[in-house]
């Protein structure tokens, strides 16, 4: 990375973190583009530059989150099921702790949850995620399955997703620590993943799980 990219991240990173900050002390809807940019000490224009939407600058993992199944599926290897994939990766970042699937701290949890604009633009970026990871089954299965089928799949895998999401979020809010949310994730996730292997064992487009 050169020294001009360098400089862009760390003013894209230091644009983010003042931010959270205040989107935390304030709220979300009462914080505006202007006071982000007093706080990191750039114009207004900087700003939205770097962010276009007000949310992306709270959910600023956007990207990976809605690619990161459809990447999973599209980059394991090739003997490896797509299931197995995707639940090697959910545990991969489970035990990681990542924000990407939903450590991010009570603060934060706490802020997202009592916004409006961030809880609806959440449930748009689950909606995202799903369709990219449909569209990633689509070029697993055979050429004659149903148009249906890789879209079934993909909105019974992001339900599972979705509700591991929240059921971090809510132990986050509970008072849970990270250690003992993986602890509590671990069996859970497991069982929804063998509840998906017995629902898609059975799929007559191929056998693909």
């Amino acid at each position: 990375m050169g020294l001009r990219e360098s400089k862009k991240q760390e003013t894209r990173q230091l644009i983010s973190d003042c931010a959270t900050r205040l989107f935390i002390e304030q709220g979300f809807e009462q914080t505006t583009i202007a006071e982000i940019a007093t706080a990191a000490r750039v114009a207004k224009k900087t700003v939205t530059n770097y962010f276009p939407r007000k949310e992306d600058l709270a959910l600023d993992h956007h990207t990976e989150f809605t690619e990161g199944l459809a990447r999973a599926v599209a980059e394991r290897d090739p003997d490896e099921a797509p299931l197995a994939a995707l639940g090697r990766t959910f545990r991969s970042s489970l035990l990681a702790h990542s924000p990407v699937v939903g450590f991010t701290g009570p603060a934060f949890a706490r802020m997202v949850a009592e916004s409006p604009t961030l809880t609806a633009r959440l449930r748009e970026l689950h909606d995202r995620r799903e369709e990219a990871l449909a569209t990633a089954l689509a070029t697993t299965g055979p050429a004659d399955a149903p148009t249906i089928a890789p879209q079934a799949a993909a909105a019974l895998i992001a339900a599972s997703d979705r509700l591991l999401f929240r059921r971090i979020q809510a132990l986050t809010l509970a008072g849970h620590t990270n250690d003992e949310i993986e602890a509590t994730l671990l069996p859970e996730a497991d069982h929804l993943r063998a509840l998906l292997a017995a629902a898609l064992a059975n799929d007559p487009t191929g056998s693909l799980w």
